[in-house]
């Protein structure tokens, strides 16, 4: 838990004696001027706080401070279960920023990032999320948040204690507090505030889909990139109350309990099972009637944000990336209990024998591991893309998809995971994590897809030199950017699996 007069304490005294080389770039904000590097040819501020995030409340701005405060080292990412990340905080609401040149009147476009990790894990201090190489190469101004997640941003106890109504999403009112800052201060650093384009992967997307539906998040952003990340649903009100009691019940607490409560053992109260999946406690966004009043793209594509063009992606192989192919389920794959293996990995409810029998039929010379992990990629991974993306062309808006074939050199067996995307679109092809490798495939792929994110911020369409003509998405030729080594345009690429899997209500994990 913040305290305030702790926090006003320690920022006065780091800007009382900063330690600023000659010639680092200073830059004016509503909050006080700021002082990053210069790395590269980039200016380069890392850590600005944009908020302060009271626990299990709507975050505020920070303080104003007359005096230049450093920019020069990442803030903390949020506490999690994974324990990656060293440095960790509640008090998580900082900002990142990549900038050609932090100059007023640059009028650069604006692309804002929003990390994965469903909403409980996850940090932008991880490399592949590094700016440099998307801002240079774009010439635009780069924007990475981070913000809470899990039982910080996502615990829902508003009908459980009439003082926290805002607790099931305030990780989504951080993302919007970030945007404002980013409305009131990007001219500084070069970046033009009519022109900023949010994008994220996988929970990221997620978070993104559900903006799209939020009202307070209206006119924070101009265009939208969802990269293997869907929120067709969001949780409902009685499901996030007993999962708030299942949490509850772990740590032996009340709500008033958690508010005094370290923060290391409300992670540890993660472990609960969830009583509606299983495993651990899912929290996300609430349909709570105040903030989030309707879900995102159910009964279609919210009218409040159908004006913002948008990009949808995915990656030809995402469960790839959840299930190792060097796991025992995997490596012991065979006729006799592939529908088996299949059925809790699918997330709908449909027959697994009659899939595999669907699949054996249709691809006679695939192995049980390829049509475990294409089933398993097209209907659990991609019904979400789908059902958004039909609904925006049902709306005639202005939408644009992709799908990731570039297979990784570095790991064959993985073919075209989650997460591929990441290193394409931020060009960090060799940072940890990258399954892309550095080859010169890689390298055009990444330089393709990076064009095609940059002249999507700028113009509002991804239609970029060097790049085959990507037509709107429509229905029914479903018009699919394949990024690959030949890069190219395919209507409704996989049908066939789109319209096996479309006999199945689909259900959005969580909701």
């Amino acid at each position: 838990m913040i305290d305030r007069r702790a926090f006003l304490v320690a920022a006065g005294a780091a800007a009382a004696t900063p330690a600023f080389a000659q010639g680092d770039p200073l830059v004016p904000t509503t909050l006080g001027p700021v002082r990053g590097s210069r790395e590269d040819g980039l200016c380069v501020f890392r850590g600005i706080r944009y908020g302060l995030a009271p626990r299990f409340r709507a975050p505020s701005a920070p303080p104003f401070s007359r005096d230049a405060v450093a920019a020069t080292a990442f803030g903390p990412s949020c506490p999690q279960r994974n324990g990656r990340y060293r440095a960790t905080s509640e008090d998580c609401l900082f900002l990142n920023v990549w900038t050609p040149d932090a100059r007023p009147g640059a009028r650069r476009p604006v692309t804002v990032y929003i990390h994965g990790g469903a909403y409980s894990t996850g940090s932008v201090v991880d490399p592949l999320n590094d700016g440099r190489h998307l801002a240079r190469h774009g010439d635009a101004v780069v924007v990475t948040v981070n913000h809470r997640l899990n039982v910080f941003g996502y615990l829902y106890l508003a009908r459980l204690d009439p003082r926290f109504p805002d607790s099931g999403n305030a990780g989504q009112l951080d993302l919007i507090l970030a945007l404002d800052w980013v409305r009131r201060n990007i001219a500084a650093f070069g970046g033009d505030p009519a022109r900023v384009l949010v994008f994220g992967q996988s929970g990221g997307g997620a978070k993104i889909a559900t903006l799209m539906g939020m009202p307070a998040a209206r006119d924070r952003f101009h265009r939208a990139i969802t990269m293997s990340g869907q929120q067709v649903t969001a949780s409902g009100p009685l499901n996030a109350t007993a999962r708030a009691r299942a949490y509850l019940a772990a740590l032996k607490a009340t709500p008033a309990d958690l508010v005094a409560m370290p923060a290391e053992r409300l992670v540890d109260g993660l472990a609960a099972t969830d009583p509606i999946l299983g495993g651990g406690v899912y929290m996300g966004p609430v349909l709570d009637m105040k903030w989030l009043v309707r879900h995102p793209f159910w009964p279609d594509a919210n009218p409040q944000s159908n004006a913002i063009p948008m990009m949808l992606g995915n990656t030809r192989d995402e469960t790839r990336a959840f299930i190792d192919p060097d796991s025992e389920k995997v490596r012991t794959l065979g006729w006799d209990n592939l529908a088996e293996r299949i059925a809790p990995e699918l997330r709908v409810d449909i027959a697994p024998e009659w899939v595999v029998e669907q699949y054996r039929r249709r691809f006679p010379s695939w192995s049980p591991e390829r049509i475990f992990y294409a089933a398993t990629t097209a209907g659990r991974s991609w019904p979400g893309q789908v059902i958004e993306a039909d609904a925006r062309a049902a709306a005639r808006t202005r939408t644009w998809v992709y799908q990731v074939d570039f297979q990784s050199p570095t790991q064959p067996r993985r073919g075209a995971p989650h997460t591929m995307d990441i290193a394409l679109a931020f060009g960090t092809l060799g940072a940890e994590g990258s399954y892309t490798g550095t080859g010169p495939e890689a390298r055009a792929v990444s330089r393709r897809m990076m064009d095609a994110f940059t002249a999507f911020a700028r113009t509002g369409d991804p239609n970029a030199t060097g790049l085959p003509h990507w037509p709107v998405y429509a229905l029914p030729e479903r018009a699919t950017m394949i990024f690959d080594v030949a890069t190219r345009a395919q209507d409704d690429p996989r049908r066939w699996e789109r319209e096996l899997f479309a006999r199945i209500p689909y259900i959005q994990p969580g909701s």
